[in-house]
């Protein structure tokens, strides 16, 4: 017998930290188990909230400790192995010279850079890369909410 609560979504839920520098370009890291970059950042474990994710993967990730300065985006972007997906990216502030204490690990990041807008598609699948784009064209717009990395709003692309 099934109950109301068996049509509950059950997401997965990941939180990454967007790092833009002067130029307008974007710090991407290389994980060392996928084909293409990504941003830092990773799963949301129980009882753990999102923001505090973000802190802790960079942490992990970068060897920063980074506290979020603001919500950016909330992605609600399914996937079809995966399932429902939450996707929170924050603003993390610059790096300034945090930037040269970053440290991985190699076993789970090999590798970091800054990309400019203009080069994303090269590195990072699109669902990211239409993301990152919303993001920072709407840079000061507090939490945006996005489907597919798309702005939308009550069932229309917002422009």
């Amino acid at each position: 017998m099934s109950s109301p609560e068996d049509s509950f979504a059950t997401p997965r839920v990941a939180a990454g930290a967007l790092f833009v520098d002067a130029e307008g370009r974007v710090l991407l890291v290389h994980p060392t188990y996928k084909d293409t970059w990504d941003i830092p950042g990773g799963y949301v474990e129980r009882g753990e909230s999102p923001a505090s994710a973000c802190r802790r993967e960079v942490l992990e990730e970068l060897g920063i400790d980074r506290v979020p300065t603001r919500l950016s985006a909330v992605d609600w972007a399914p996937h079809e192995r995966e399932g429902d997906k939450l996707l929170f990216i924050f603003d993390c502030g610059a790096l300034g010279s945090d930037e040269h204490k970053i440290r991985l690990d190699g076993r789970e990041l090999d590798a970091w850079e800054w990309v400019a807008p203009t080069e994303l598609h090269r590195y990072l699948v699109e669902r990211l890369e239409r993301r990152i784009h919303a993001v920072t064209a709407q840079s000061q717009d507090p939490g945006l909410y996005l489907e597919h990395g798309v702005p939308t709003f009550g069932g229309r692309v917002l422009r």
